[in-house]
């Protein structure tokens, strides 16, 4: 069980750098100290409810993929999953580059506007 705590915490890391958000502005939003998040990213301690539904907003991942490593395609509509099932192998990296282009364009928008957490 330690070690999906660990996992999970590296997810949050590594989404954090990659929204080039500092470790104590997620835990200041968060209302928590910076030793418990830090703490939270090391996976020595677990966060509560509240804690963990405002890092999976504050870093716009969903709880699947903190908790699981993977990101359910809930918000996708049906047809593009359809659409990329019949697309070739290497189309559907060239869907994935550019989906990762738009990832970054996101996240620099998302640094740019001091994101806030509702």
């Amino acid at each position: 069980m330690e070690l999906q705590y660990q996992a999970m915490g590296m997810r949050i890391k590594i989404r954090r750098k990659e929204l080039k958000i500092k470790q104590a502005d997620l835990a200041e939003s968060l209302d928590i100290s910076n030793n418990h998040m830090s703490s939270i990213e090391n996976g020595k301690q677990k966060p509560s409810l509240d804690t963990f539904v405002g890092i999976c907003r504050f870093l716009n991942v969903s709880p699947d993929y903190l908790l699981l490593g993977a990101m359910h395609a809930y918000n996708v509509p049906q047809d593009v999953i359809d659409k990329l099932h019949l697309c070739s192998q290497s189309d559907v990296e060239l869907a994935r580059d550019f989906i990762e282009l738009l990832v970054k364009r996101n996240s620099a928008s998302h640094t740019k506007n001091n994101y806030i957490l509702p």
